[in-house]
């Protein structure tokens, strides 16, 4: 128990990285599990099983004023990148749908401008996305690109005109843009047709020119409002131009950052799988006794168990790396990498642990289990960042 904010530590936290927080970190944490445990746990299954997104909370996401620890004169200093793994481990522990709607509104739209807008646009869109009052989206993958996107991105921006009253004109689609359904203000990359460059813009979801599609029939990241979006004509003034993206490795900047997130909700992920497996082996007998006194199932709770502390151990250490301004693209790639699998593998032993209620949703393991499948592919696929870290480790691309 924290002495003092009164907190039961996770069970899955074996090695106590908690103990890593100062006292005002806690509390920060111990307010978001508050939140959590009794707004956001009692509809979570309710809102997933129905596809539908639970607007209502946002006031009460907001009222936590945790979407402005990243980012510095927000509401002070920005918080250590540790503090912000701990908040996305926490709400990925109880719902991973809704720790993918804060981090994509929170890191990718928020952190493009951030890392990408000119200052006047920074004070312009950020202080109310910190309020939650305008909520972002982030329009990168295309219907026929996705890891090849960096070089492959097919929607186009073509300016119009000269000087401050310049406009540009976006064509394309794209797809898997969560939020994108009713997000505020969605970040649209594209690539320039006078020079090959990629740009980014801030397109208002009013925008004529920008239809939105909810993707229907997920099995995975069911809250989430996941868009397609077609650009055709769509008109978006200079002062909407991010002003200091210019190319593929200023989008990549803002990627870096969120990857070390994709880890932390990973590996809140397998925790709350893990929680729920331990807990039914203690109720549920068979032959006349609790299956947790069962060699071949204490097996499992422990593979389950060492996965979670590497993944948390690496989610730390990158966090630490963040923090000190040493983190590369390989430390995040293989943190993503890593932790993915891991979670994969972590929520499948524990659906075996739970045996055929491991299917059910009442159960609790099958919606982990099922929102597993999204966190291992997004933010750059497996293959795609082993390659990355098998770059920088040998020196030699085996990228085409």
């Amino acid at each position: 128990m924290d002495p003092a904010t009164g907190t039961a530590p996770l069970l899955g936290d074996f090695f106590r990285y908690a103990d890593l927080l100062t006292d005002e970190e806690h509390e920060v944490v111990a307010r978001v599990r508050e939140f959590l445990r009794t707004e956001v746990a009692p509809v979570a299954v309710e809102h997933w099983t129905r596809a539908e997104f639970p607007h209502h909370l946002v006031p009460g996401f907001a009222a936590l004023d945790i979407a402005a620890l990243p980012y510095d004169d927000l509401d002070g200093p920005a918080a250590r990148r540790l503090l912000i793994g701990f908040v996305a481990l926490e709400i990925a522990h109880t719902d991973p749908s809704m720790n993918s709607f804060f981090g994509i509104h929170n890191g990718l739209a928020m952190g493009s401008i951030d890392l990408c807008g000119s200052a006047e646009q920074r004070a312009r869109w950020l202080p109310a996305m910190a309020r939650m009052e305008r909520i972002g989206a982030f329009g990168l993958t295309e219907p026929d690109g996705g890891s090849d996107v960096a070089r492959g991105l097919r929607t186009t921006a073509r300016r119009v005109g000269s000087g401050p009253d310049a406009e540009w004109v976006l064509d394309g689609e794209k797809r898997w843009i969560g939020n994108g359904t009713f997000a505020d203000l969605v970040v649209i990359w594209a690539r320039d047709v006078a020079d090959d460059s990629v740009k980014g813009f801030v397109v208002a979801q009013d925008n004529p020119g920008m239809t939105t599609s909810k993707i229907e029939n997920k099995v995975a990241l069911r809250t989430v409002q996941n868009a397609d979006i077609v650009l055709q004509d769509c008109r978006v003034p200079e002062s909407d131009r991010l002003q200091n993206a210019g190319s593929f490795a200023d989008t990549n900047k803002v990627l870096r950052r969120t990857r070390g997130g994709v880890a932390w909700g990973s590996t809140g992920t397998m925790m709350a799988a893990y929680e729920i497996a331990l807990a039914y082996a203690k109720e549920r007998e068979q032959f006349g006794r609790p299956i947790a006194g069962f060699q071949l199932v204490q097996d499992l709770l422990v593979r389950m168990l060492g996965n979670i502390t590497a993944s948390f151990g690496m989610a730390v250490r990158l966090a630490q790396l963040q923090d000190a301004g040493e983190a590369r693209d390989e430390h995040a790639a293989l943190a993503k990498e890593f932790c993915t699998s891991r979670m994969r593998e972590t929520v499948a032993l524990a659906r075996e642990v739970v045996g055929g209620n491991g299917v059910v949703l009442d159960y609790g393991v099958a919606k982990f289990f099922a929102d597993a499948e999204a966190l291992y592919s997004f933010e750059g696929t497996r293959q795609i960042n082993t390659l990355v870290v098998g770059r920088a480790i040998t020196g030699h691309s085996a990228f085409i």
